[in-house]
Order: C-alpha cells, then structure tokens, then sequence
C-alpha cells in the first residue's frame, strides 16, 4: 500500500491523468463488499488533499458499513468522453477512517451545510488508467510490486 504522494513522486504524469479523469467530474463510483461478500456500488465524490485520495460518506450510508467491517474497496471515475479518448482511472485501496477537521475542512469549502460524515482516507494498493487508442485499449497502471507498467491490448 502506499499514499498517493509517494506513487506520485515515482509517477508524477500518470498520478496526474488520474487526478485529471478523477477532476472532470464530481461524481464516481464506490466499490465495496457487502456483508455476505457480493459487490456493493455507490455513488461518491473523490477528493485529492494533502498528498492523498479521500472520500467523505454520510454515516448511516451501506458504504460506511462496509469499509468499517472490510475496508478493501476501488474508485472508479464516471467518464463523460464516451470514446473514452482521455480515458479513466481506477484506484483499488484500502480505506482508513480518520476525523481530521482539517481535511474536511478543506474539501466541504464554500458548503453551506454543516460536515455530518465520516471521512476515509485511501490507502491505494493499485491503479489504473485506461485509454482507447484507434483500436486498440492502453492500460497504464502501478502497483507497489511492478511499479509503472504499460499494457497494449489489441
């Protein structure tokens, strides 16, 4: 596992093109486990602070239950390009509760409600971004074992 800002500092372009496909929408998709181990998805805002990925969930939430019981879970970008030509990311992590006001703090500005959540900070074990090219799929990823690859698949 690491914190974005050290797979940052090894894979500055592709952190970046995550946080750039992550950035051109506010909604994604939350994946988690379920109690009895079937996939659960949710709707989530996805927010970059501080050197890591964070999300803030409302605390009667099914997702908040989940994590709370088994914190393995992925980010999924809701991509608007159809063609896909700027691609999408996928971060898988491991999701650690914290109650740092200064985060939230920082990603509720300029709300006008009151913070009322719980907040998560990912711990990614991996991550993909996924471009189509002509006819082909460009699939970049990191992973704390290989590092940065590239994989073409025609």
């Amino acid at each position: 596992m690491a914190r974005w800002s050290e797979i940052d500092s090894v894979a500055a372009t592709l952190t970046g093109v995550a946080e750039l496909r992550f950035a051109a929408n506010r909604h994604h998709v939350l994946g988690t486990i379920r109690p009895d181990g079937s996939p659960r998805l949710s709707g989530t805002e996805v927010y970059f602070h501080r050197g890591d990925v964070w999300i803030g969930c409302m605390p009667t939430s099914g997702k908040v239950s989940d994590l709370r019981r088994d914190p393995r879970c992925a980010l999924h970008t809701a991509p608007i390009d159809l063609e896909m030509v700027e691609g999408d990311a996928v971060i898988d992590a491991v999701a650690v509760e914290t109650e740092d006001a200064d985060v939230w703090a920082a990603i509720t500005e300029g709300s006008e409600e009151p913070v009322n959540g719980v907040l998560f900070r990912m711990d990614v074990t991996r991550f993909r971004v996924v471009q189509v090219e002509g006819d082909r799929l460009l699939v970049h990823s990191w992973d704390p074992d290989r590092g940065v690859d590239l994989r073409v698949v025609d």
